[in-house]
């Protein structure tokens, strides 16, 4: 049975879903000194966790959350996440305690992690070939107005308001999010064959728990101690021990030969680098204009909107040359790398208007780069995978967001003062970019292998009434 096609109220309703998820990331990182300052009194490390703990949930559950929308249902899923994300926002406001907080913040990213990977699925699967790039190019923007709308909502929020009525706002508008979603969305077909893999499941998320936590922690706590070390190969043998029983499992979580693909493994990096450079550029921005330009948290949130006016414009020239992927994503990755290093050279003399300039080039290269990277991660699964598909890449993205805040960290803290190290750090962060765009470049232009059979195609073919050619 054919799914219905997409409609833009389904298409505003999806968006404005993963818009939101993705605000969370970034809000908070305006409030921490109203936290601090909070009758919460809360200790270094446990504002640390205030801030991680979402993305840490987010990243880990993503993959396990694709694949269980496509098993049990798509809306479904970003139903339950949209409840998840309340219930967790309102345990946020209504929290008497740091680990009360720390605890919400977790929850809500449990519930992200449902939300991103079903609507991008539900788009690949109502959308048709010729309004695919345009549906993957809004979606992609979302995610960089959801960054912006974080950043401007955690401004106006610590400097007029209080960090409570941030995570009290959220409640109501998931609910009206959920009611959206209910009137709009059809409801699509379940992958085939579907089975649980609670093993798998546990497997993975433990092991990107542990490695999300080294690179998250690792600029607190010295890229070489015992405890960073320790969840690096902790991390590792996880993962490792997971693909030894994906590869055994008759119906494991996915088929970690998938990575066969050098498609998929070079828009999974390309995504990854992409926002490596863009949250680099987060990291730095807001301590950036409050520390050295002396703006206030309100005006640093506004200040930032070049980010979402670059990603949009670019996203049209993404659409119109969706034919040619690694032309698009090769120029879009190199353009980020060029507005990084221009950002490195700013200064407390340099103007607003010449730093908006280098915003506004990083932000052209990810609305350019975004949608063919996020469409060749999908399309390189079947089509009934398309929630692990999503999965995957949001994995990398977020994986790149922390990697990008934790290298940016570790140069920062080798100098005395900011207006010291942004330089650096950015320029270190541009380097790193440009460097993986060659990869990418190169392994867009590679071979593709087939994909491998998944166990419901594995039965098909063994079974003694299919006709064998």
């Amino acid at each position: 049975m054919p799914s219905p096609a997409l409609k833009r109220p389904t298409l505003l309703a999806l968006c404005a879903c993963v818009l939101v998820a993705q605000s969370m990331v970034a809000a908070i990182n305006l409030l921490i000194p109203q936290l601090i300052a909070s009758s919460l009194h809360p200790s270094h490390s446990e504002v640390l966790w205030m801030v991680d703990a979402y993305v840490i949930a987010f990243a880990a559950l993503l993959i396990p959350a694709g694949a269980t929308g496509d098993r049990y249902g798509r809306k479904g899923a970003l139903l339950a996440g949209l409840g998840l994300f309340a219930a967790g926002a309102a345990t946020s406001a209504l929290a008497t305690d740091p680990a009360v907080l720390i605890a919400g913040r977790g929850l809500s990213g449990a519930g992200a992690a449902l939300i991103t990977p079903a609507t991008l699925s539900i788009l690949m699967q109502l959308s048709r070939p010729d309004t695919r790039a345009a549906a993957m190019g809004a979606w992609t923007l979302s995610l960089g107005l959801g960054g912006a709308a974080g950043n401007l909502g955690g401004g106006l929020a610590g400097q007029y308001l209080s960090w409570r009525a941030l995570f009290a706002v959220m409640v109501p508008l998931a609910v009206l999010l959920a009611a959206a979603v209910a009137v709009t969305t059809p409801r699509t077909e379940r992958s085939p064959g579907a089975r649980p893999d609670p093993l798998g499941t546990v497997l993975l998320t433990a092991g990107l728990v542990a490695v999300l936590f080294g690179i998250i922690e690792g600029p607190t706590y010295g890229w070489t101690s015992a405890r960073i070390l320790g969840a690096f190969l902790a991390g590792a043998v996880l993962i490792a021990v997971f693909t030894r029983h994906a590869l055994r499992s008759p119906a494991p979580l996915f088929d970690p030969r998938v990575f066969a693909s050098p498609r998929l493994r070079s828009a999974s990096l390309g995504t990854a680098t992409g926002f490596f450079g863009l949250f680099a550029l987060f990291f730095v921005n807001s301590q950036y204009l409050q520390g050295v330009k002396g703006y206030g948290a309100a005006l640093t949130g506004l200040a930032i909107m070049p980010l979402p006016v670059g990603m949009a414009l670019s996203q049209k020239l993404a659409t119109r040359w969706r034919v040619q992927p690694r032309t698009v994503v090769g120029t879009g990755l190199a353009l980020i790398g060029a507005g990084l290093l221009g950002a490195s050279t700013a200064g407390a003399g340099t103007s607003y208007g010449l730093y908006a300039c280098w915003l506004l080039v990083t932000s052209a290269g990810t609305g350019l780069s975004m949608p063919a990277l996020t469409l060749g991660v999908v399309t390189s699964l079947p089509a009934h995978q398309a929630g692990l598909g999503s999965g995957l890449g949001t994995t990398a993205r977020e994986t790149g967001a922390a990697l990008g805040v934790a290298v940016t960290g570790t140069v920062l803290a080798a100098h005395t003062d900011l207006a010291g190290g942004m330089g650096p750090a950015l320029r270190t962060v541009a380097l790193i970019v440009l460097a993986a765009t060659a990869l990418v470049v190169a392994g867009y232009g590679g071979r593709e292998r087939p994909l491998p059979a998944t166990a419901p195609e594995r039965e098909r073919v063994a079974s003694p009434t299919t006709p064998h050619r």
